[in-house]
């Protein structure tokens, strides 16, 4: 069924008159002639009248006309629910317990009149989401870039917002438990397991450059079971460790007494950017990328971020 001949009929319908529906739609009286006529045949029923007093609705047209209204509500809610400015503004970010998913938080309390939606693309690396901002189907990613941002695409527009600090993550019975810092270096002898780092992403980059600047044993063997997973390995083992980002929102049972220890002598940070579209129209990416920029929290003084970053 053709929608702009359902539209064209309800217009009629209401302004009993084909001459005035044309005036109101921007079209000819001809091509909603041939509009209702056309609707007509494929529902093999008369919808009008004819008379010269314009056009009245037969007991057809009028049984038909409530639903016809309903087809058209549901058709201007599906067109609003993907239309840049009338749908939730959509971003990205890979895991809702990170820095992002914490800071794009704040935002929204910050900023409660903005019809947000999280949509996290955790299988996509950087050139994926990349690929989901110029298609339209996201607003705004959160990822490292893994490359200088000369060799971003031209409508690609990077602001690197949030670089978070990396912490140990160890159990209490674990020989590093006790410290209040620690160096990256000192991590050389120790079992840092990450599993979930694929091949081809920018966290794999990312901790590729962070074992060899720091002769680190980051080990990615083994299922993901998930975060919960992780922490009750960690809290029954005195050999395992992991590294989480200091902003990231990790909850555990009281009983695993896991410890976080931050990095310094340098401190690694993951460089979160914000990627965009250049020349998005929703109203609320322009307000997100300012509170972003605006409430972004200083980088140490001894900060570490791989050759690549910016």
């Amino acid at each position: 069924m053709d929608i702009e001949a359902v539209r064209t009929f309800v217009a009629v319908a209401a302004a009993g008159q084909f001459q005035q529906a044309a005036a109101e739609l921007r079209v000819t009286q001809q091509a909603v002639s041939k509009r209702i006529a056309t609707l007509e045949r494929s529902l093999g029923v008369t919808l009008f009248l004819r008379t010269a007093r314009g056009a009245r609705l037969t007991l057809d047209g009028r049984s038909f006309l409530p639903h016809a209204r309903l087809v058209l509500a549901a058709v201007d809610r599906a067109a609003a629910s993907v239309r840049p400015g009338e749908r939730a503004l959509r971003v990205d970010v890979l895991n809702r317990r990170i820095a992002p998913a914490q800071a794009v938080r704040e935002f929204y309390r910050v900023h409660p009149g903005v019809d947000l939606e999280l949509v996290p693309l955790p299988e996509a690396n950087v050139h994926d989401a990349i690929a989901a901002l110029l298609s339209g189907e996201i607003d705004a990613t959160f990822r490292a870039v893994p490359m200088p941002a000369s060799e971003l695409p031209e409508q690609i527009v990077a602001h690197w917002v949030l670089d978070d600090p990396l912490q140990l993550l160890a159990g209490p019975a674990h020989p590093l438990a006790g410290r209040a810092t620690i160096a990256p270096a000192e991590l050389g002898g120790h079992r840092i397991w990450i599993p979930g780092i694929r091949p081809g992403t920018e966290w794999a980059a990312y901790y590729a450059q962070l074992t060899a600047a720091f002769g680190l044993h980051i080990d990615r063997i083994g299922p993901n079971f998930g975060t919960e997973a992780l922490m009750d390995a960690m809290a029954d083992s005195g050999e395992l460790t992991t590294l989480v980002g200091s902003r990231d929102r990790y909850v555990w049972p009281a009983g695993h007494d896991l410890r976080r220890i931050p990095l310094t002598g340098p401190t690694p940070v993951y460089p979160h950017a914000l990627l965009v579209r250049a020349g998005n129209p929703h109203p609320g990416l322009a307000a997100l990328c300012q509170h972003l920029i605006t409430t972004a929290p200083p980088a140490p003084a001894d900060v570490w971020t791989p050759p690549w970053t910016r």
